[in-house]
């Protein structure tokens, strides 16, 4: 466990304090010896939190940028230990990478999932990227509720996917009727006119496919009695 004892010249000293000052106006040799002294507070963190999926050289990494930005905003006057200033400022610098790495990880699952739903078999190994993009690109362009259903349904914002039920307490519709509008904006998005690009990228632009397309549409239609009901 990382230790604060307050040797001379060591954590807490007035001597340290000195070297705080120094830093702040550009000494590097004070910043690099603050900064092996206090490399211990980087493990302890990194140690005690984890991170998740984080690789440990890149948490660790991190880490030592709180560090660095404990140091030049530390005042000693204050009368804070600095490690109980630096903790949260090494946890913060690591959990915003952290938590950035998750969403990006719910968008790509979640856009495949979507993407499994428009196009049946759709599984991208490649430029997945650019396919993400526009997916995104094309949901934008529903009507806001039908945008708004496939954003919470697929979890498209990074957040985790919603239920019918969630969805429809938020706009005050039935489970059902979720369904039905989810229904709706898929087969929006799998006309060919809409979704030209993204087929592209797929390799879903053949004659079938849009014959495909097409029968879905009429289907639906048929069942709704040619209404949208938007």
């Amino acid at each position: 466990m990382y230790s604060r004892k307050q040797a001379a010249g060591g954590p807490g000293s007035a001597a340290e304090a000195t070297l705080f000052r120094q830093t702040q106006a550009g000494n590097r040799d004070s910043l690099n010896l603050l900064m092996a002294r206090h490399e211990g507070l980087v493990h302890a963190v990194v140690r005690r939190y984890g991170f998740g999926d984080l690789a440990i050289t890149e948490a660790l990494h991190l880490g030592r940028i709180g560090l660095w930005r404990a140091i030049v905003h530390y005042t000693p006057e204050r009368g804070v230990a600095f490690s109980t200033y630096a903790w949260p400022c090494i946890r913060n610098e690591i959990l915003q990478v952290e938590r950035a790495q998750v969403r990006r990880k719910r968008l790509s699952i979640a856009s495949r999932a979507a993407l499994s739903d428009l196009f049946l078999d759709a599984f991208i190994e490649q430029d997945h990227r650019q396919i993400e993009q526009s997916l995104f690109q094309l949901v934008s362009r529903l009507p806001e509720r039908l945008r708004y259903v496939m954003v919470a349904y697929y979890g498209l914002d990074g957040q985790p996917a919603s239920t019918y039920a969630v969805i429809g307490a938020h706009l005050g519709l039935t489970k059902q009727r979720v369904c039905q509008l989810r229904t709706e904006a898929l087969v929006w998005l799998r006309q060919p006119a809409h979704s030209q690009t993204l087929r592209s990228l797929l390799d879903r632009h053949t004659v079938a496919d849009y014959q495909w397309a097409n029968d879905l549409a009429q289907r639906w239609l048929q069942r709704r009695g040619g209404r949208h009901g938007r």
